[in-house]
């Protein structure tokens, strides 16, 4: 006879001992904890110890490795979610302040990893003189300046897009400011957020190799790793110790996949905008198994209880005991934007004047004709690379995000692919580039777009993963398909994801500049005319001036690409595009 839930439910509330799931669950747990204490005990090792440990390319080193990379960008990641969740929340919901972040926000992603590794190392190592935490703070806060830009973006966008009918069924319950931005803002944001921290995850290990192998000036360092692994198998010119880390990435990849964002999508589910329930829901056995265990279920009760009640706090007076409103005059309010824009103007007049005092001493106008001429060289790759990646990925992404069993499959794939750095593509170009006497302007082009079309996938899989399903059945029914079906159902739909998408793919395209203008391999070294290709030759170089012009300059071209075309898209999809 099958036993009654609610007495089976009884027996397990009183029983902490553990069940069979949780003979699954607690060693994988268990190994979490012990790896993660192992890799921030060797992180804050003495500074002597980076010249005990230096880089070798045995094989055999590659887990230690995999490990100090996995925490550095894990670190980076939950940096860059605290960040995003502060900044978007900011830029959302005042329209002074949004004034002053979105265009700062355009400006930080736009500079390159090296333009931050430039000015921070030296500060970081200072806070830890005899450390090893400096550099490793230095590492990531570097991984950091490559993931965070996306996940703010999307926040922003989610936040912006909420729909009015659920803004107004959380004014009917009356909701304070804080439930409504914990019950439904971030729930309602969530979907989109968890695919672009897979992007940052990706794009992290995009730029690992220059976030681990440090070269500013006559300062070296190196953090032990998969990048600076990568960064000595080009110099020794080892093929086999390229494929070694490879292999490794597939490795880490894949389990960071399962065990962490594999869950995170299939709880994230149910966070859906629709009102029917016709998808099938995505899957995770880890998040099974975590779900049905008994004695991790106990330990965690009492963090989740606290957790809600944290949640459930109104930190606001209730609707019936507010003050009454003060309408301000709309001549106070005209006078409150004029003295905002006034002091906005003001501050960007003494930072673009501080920068000119930078590097007007040794700097002519020539070396800004020549920079502006570079930065359009890398702006034309730029362009003709987005275009290219919103043809091929656009109508691909909606078909993965469409089917949930077709993107639990494609996804650790694309997280591998997102995440393959270019520098292992260097032996290939260097070696076809020159073996052909080709032209590097033009072929090393390419590589560019291994830092471009990825945004693009992650955040349409994510707006098509999301598309209400009871839309898709209501197109069924009135037999629209086709183009008609691309241009008034589906389209519409994923438009701000894809715009978010598009804004961080233009900034990653730029940052991506850096690496894939400038390559070499062992003593071969091929420079396309380009920004890039100028800001790595200054870094290593270790030319400040010239450092910061080149970082201003691509900061120009990325303001001016996001004002001209992104924003008023961006505008569009808040007003014309929401889901109601």
């Amino acid at each position: 006879m099958r036993e009654h839930p609610y007495l089976t439910g009884a027996v397990e509330e009183r029983s902490f001992l553990p069940n069979r799931w949780d003979i699954v669950a607690i060693p994988i747990v268990f190994a979490l904890f012990v790896a993660t204490a192992i890799g921030l005990r060797e992180m804050a090792a003495p500074i002597g110890v980076l010249q005990e440990q230096a880089v070798t390319l045995d094989p055999g080193n590659l887990p230690g490795y995999a490990l100090r990379t996995t925490l550095r960008m894990l670190a980076a990641l939950a940096a860059s979610l605290l960040f995003s969740m502060v900044y978007a929340t900011a830029a959302a919901k005042s329209r002074r302040l949004e004034l002053v972040l979105i265009p700062i926000l355009d400006v930080l992603q736009s500079v390159p990893v090296l333009g931050y590794l430039s000015f921070t190392v030296t500060f970081f190592i200072s806070l830890f003189p005899n450390s090893v935490m400096g550099p490793e703070l230095a590492a990531i806060f570097a991984i950091f300046t490559s993931q965070a830009w996306n996940m703010t973006f999307s926040f922003y966008q989610s936040l912006r897009t909420v729909p009015h009918d659920l803004e107004e069924a959380s004014r009917s319950f009356h909701l304070s400011s804080w439930q409504r931005y914990w019950y439904l803002e971030v729930p309602f944001a969530l979907p989109g957020l968890i695919w672009n921290m897979m992007m940052s995850m990706s794009g992290g290990w995009f730029f690992v190799v220059a976030s681990e192998a440090i070269t500013v000036g006559d300062k070296q360092i190196t953090l032990p790793g998969i990048g600076s692994y990568v960064a000595v198998a080009i110099q020794e010119k080892s093929l086999a110790s390229v494929g070694w880390a490879i292999l490794t990435m597939i490795v880490v990849i894949g389990l960071y996949d399962q065990l962490m964002f594999r869950p995170m999508v299939a709880w994230a589910d149910k966070f859906r905008f629709e009102n029917v329930a016709g998808q099938i829901a995505p899957e995770s056995w880890l998040l099974t198994i975590l779900q049905r265990t008994r004695f991790l279920q106990k330990v965690s009760n009492p963090l989740e209880r606290l957790f809600t009640q944290f949640l459930r706090l109104r930190l606001a007076p209730r609707a019936s005991y507010r003050l009454p409103s003060v309408r301000v005059h709309p001549h106070v309010s005209l006078a409150i934007d004029i003295a905002w824009y006034v002091i906005i103007a003001v501050g960007a007049f003494y930072a673009i004047q501080a920068i000119v005092d930078f590097v007007s001493e040794e700097l002519k106008w020539s070396d800004v004709g020549t920079v502006i001429e570079l930065g359009i060289y890398t702006m034309i790759r730029v362009i003709v690379l987005i275009v290219v990646a919103t043809v091929v990925w656009v109508p691909l992404s909606v078909m993965i995000g469409l089917r949930p069993k077709l993107a639990e499959k494609v996804q650790p794939i694309a997280q591998f692919l997102a995440a393959f750095p270019a520098n292992l593509l260097f032996p290939v170009a260097v070696v076809v580039i020159v073996q052909f006497s080709l032209n590097p302007d033009i072929w090393l082009t390419p590589l560019m777009i291994l830092g471009t079309q990825w945004y693009i996938l992650f955040n349409v899989v994510a707006g098509a993963s999301t598309f209400p399903t009871d839309f898709i059945e209501a197109a069924q029914n009135f037999h629209v398909g086709g183009w008609l079906w691309w241009r008034k159902v589906m389209l519409p739909g994923v438009f701000p994801y894809y715009v978010t998408g598009a804004i961080t793919a233009s900034g990653g395209a730029w940052n991506a500049s850096i690496v894939s203008e400038a390559v070499s391999w062992g003593d071969t070294k091929l420079n396309a005319h380009g920004l890039g290709a100028y800001i790595a030759e200054m870094t290593e170089k270790g030319d400040f001036p010239r450092i910061v012009l080149g970082i201003a300059m691509m900061s120009i071209f990325v303001i001016l690409f996001n004002r001209v075309l992104w924003r008023p898209l961006y505008a569009l999809a808040a007003r014309r595009l929401r889901l109601d």
